[in-house]
């Protein structure tokens, strides 16, 4: 496995707790890095060779900011892109937007911020607006991230289709607990590929405070408080993987199948259908289906 991206987890708090978060970022989550964690990730991330880029995520990464900017400045001195994703709750007025993202300036390449009505009150909140004023003004590149709620799809009046601009929820995490009964299910035999992840071949990963890396949340392939970065890219065998390797032959279709799990008829996406398999396969695979709180065990 090479990979040329990992995206920090810096905590799993957040000032918000959203519907359809993957991670069930909450105020009371548990977890943050600490600068000499992010000191040695970063310093196995450039003994791979492959990694150029790195990206602080939540949770919400700016609720721990001495540690973010730290962090964010010592990627940007060992020759990494930088970038950041964010809510950003902090952008209370343009003039506190600018005094925040002002020591980033030469140092973060990127910021993503989520705006979206899980967040705010509107699509595109008045902090992400100041929020991306500012970053233009200082020179860094600034995108949105903006998710629909599934019962927009019929407020717009249209069939399968979503706004322009927004994503679809993906059924895993809160959301699964929190909007299930807005989305229209399929057959659970129809789920045959992972659409979103190249479980093969990933590119990316996340990591978590607690080490563990993440192909997607929930599925972990090593934990980097045991193994090095390098020896776990360097050792992935994803058809030995006990989740992996099932998903590779038939997507979450085929895990049901490969351990005869208890199942329903119909799944809302292939998300569902592998975040439900997953979570009854937890007891069997702790030590690549966790932490608990990916699975709203607190």
């Amino acid at each position: 496995m090479k990979l040329t991206g990992l995206h920090l987890l810096l905590t799993y708090q957040c000032t918000f707790e959203c519907d359809h978060c993957f991670a069930w970022g909450s105020p009371s989550q548990k977890g943050v890095m600490t600068l000499e964690t992010i000191r040695g990730i970063l310093r196995q991330a450039k003994e791979t060779g492959s990694i150029t880029s790195i990206y602080f995520e939540g949770g919400e990464p700016f609720l721990y900011y001495a540690t973010l900017l730290q962090g964010v400045r010592m990627a940007k001195l060992m020759g990494f892109s930088v970038g950041i994703v964010s809510n950003a709750f902090w952008a209370t007025s343009p003039k506190d937007a600018r005094f925040a993202l002002r020591p980033f300036k030469n140092c973060l390449n990127y910021i993503s911020v989520s705006s979206d009505l899980f967040h705010y009150s509107e699509l595109l909140s008045q902090q992400a607006r100041d929020a991306s004023s500012a970053a233009q003004e200082l020179g860094i590149a600034v995108g949105t991230i903006s998710v629909a709620r599934p019962e927009e799809r019929d407020a717009e009046k249209v069939s399968g289709q979503l706004p322009e601009g927004l994503s679809g929820v993906m059924f895993r995490g809160r959301a699964v607990e929190k909007l299930i009964s807005y989305a229209d299910r399929l057959p659970w035999e129809q789920f045959t590929e992972c659409p979103h992840e190249n479980l093969r071949d990933p590119g990316r990963v996340h990591l978590d405070p607690f080490g563990n890396l993440h192909l997607c949340q929930g599925l972990v392939i090593g934990n980097l408080f045991e193994r090095s970065l390098s020896e776990i890219c360097e050792t992935y065998d994803p058809e030995a993987h006990p989740i992996v390797g099932p998903l590779l032959a038939g997507g979450p279709a085929e895990l049901v199948r490969s351990y005869r799990l208890p199942h329903e008829e119909t799944y809302a996406d292939a998300c569902h259908l592998c975040y439900e398999s997953r979570r009854s396969l937890r007891s069997r695979f702790p030590e690549v289906l966790g932490p608990d709180g990916m699975y709203g065990v607190f």
